[in-house]
């Protein structure tokens, strides 16, 4: 068996990845060797528990961990502070201490959730994160965000901390969906435009592979998210340089998102259209050849993600989104563009040009 491990080094707060298959019967053994207390809590949502809740607390007590586990509805409206809440009841009355490991098993909604819950219960307590799909275990588990939704705005009350080992066991997606898969793949995609041809190039010649899910294409593709993610979170771990570059395709694909009430595209599906958008509007501006924008075509369609924007929005509610309000004076809106294929940088962007490139993206 292949076992993989990326380290993220942030000094006392440094922590490794690791990434195999077939794994998650190591998990407690794993658990065991930090040194924590021998007493774990396991948040987890209703899906996830119904699959994987008897083998995770099996594995704990083969690393003769005890374990209580908390079970969140399935959602993103869940993740709020009502929910968080009442995972701080539950953590009192189970009687948690600071020693005592937090486990997230989950996607993202469950790793930001239970992220929060441990960085805030008793000022902080031990977080590892077992994330369980394609988006999680490339992107949100690692790097410490870790948050929850107000009424008003995503991720809007969180702050940045760090989990203690990010463990990785790729069979797990065996059991996502094929549409969140796919759409997990959108931030692969993105890694390999601003950050690796090397990557680039492995998707753009497997893509069978890695919708098949074959053990060792994906252990490679994650693996290389996690260790571009990993170099860039130790440059910028608080989120005030390079980091922004993570979020290409973000901006017109938040837009697009939310224009859809998040009901009618998955998020990776939204950050697709969104980097398609970001190509059309690099080639305008020459940074990059109308080559590059046919790649991103490729490489998208070829894993059944959408480039185009829907019909029912309209251009002028995307630019209202992307705060582009014709009242305003600002004339420009920051956006992650490429200059070539693997390095990415912050651009101020006309909006007459944005407009353009919108309606190429249509």
């Amino acid at each position: 068996m292949v076992k993989i491990t990326v380290r993220v080094s942030l000094g006392k707060d440094s922590y490794d990845i690791k990434i195999s298959y077939d794994f998650l019967s190591s998990l407690g053994k794993e658990v065991s060797k930090l040194g924590y207390s021998s007493k774990a809590v396991v948040i987890t949502n209703t899906t996830i528990a119904d699959l994987y809740k008897n083998k995770i607390i099996e594995s704990l007590n083969a690393g003769n961990i005890e374990s209580i586990t908390l079970v969140v509805p399935d959602g993103e409206k869940y993740k709020s502070l009502k929910t968080a809440s009442f995972l701080y009841d539950k953590l009192i009355e189970s009687h948690i201490r600071r020693n005592n490991p937090l486990i997230a098993f989950g996607g993202g909604v469950v790793g930001d959730l239970a992220g929060f819950v441990a960085a805030t219960y008793m000022r902080g307590i031990p977080l590892i994160q077992v994330p369980t799909t394609l988006l999680a275990q490339v992107d949100s588990s690692v790097g410490g965000k870790v948050a929850v939704n107000h009424p008003l705005g995503k991720n809007m009350i969180g702050c940045f901390y760090q989990p203690k080992l990010v463990f990785i066991d790729t069979d797990i997606l065996k059991t996502l969906p094929l549409r969140e898969y796919r759409a997990g793949l959108a931030e692969v995609i993105k890694y390999g435009f601003i950050q690796s041809k090397e990557l680039l190039e492995l998707l753009d010649n497997s893509p069978d592979k890695i919708l098949n899910k074959e053990n060792d294409v994906l252990l490679k593709v994650i693996a290389k998210c996690c260790e571009i993610k990993a170099r860039i979170v130790e440059e910028d771990e608080k989120d005030f340089g390079k980091r922004a570059i993570l979020n290409y395709g973000h901006t017109i694909g938040h837009a697009i998102e939310s224009l859809t009430k998040y009901k009618k595209l998955l998020h990776g599906e939204a950050i697709s259209i969104g980097m398609a958008a970001a190509a059309n509007i690099a080639c305008q501006m020459k940074l990059i050849d109308a080559a590059v924008v046919e790649k991103h075509k490729k490489i998208l369609t070829s894993f059944g993600l959408p480039i185009k924007i829907p019909q029912k929005i309209t251009l002028e509610e995307i630019l209202e989104r992307i705060k582009l309000d014709k009242k305003k004076k600002q004339e420009t809106e920051s956006l992650v563009l490429l200059k070539k294929i693997g390095e990415a940088e912050v651009f101020e962007v006309p909006k007459e040009l944005i407009a353009q490139a919108l309606e190429n993206t249509r």
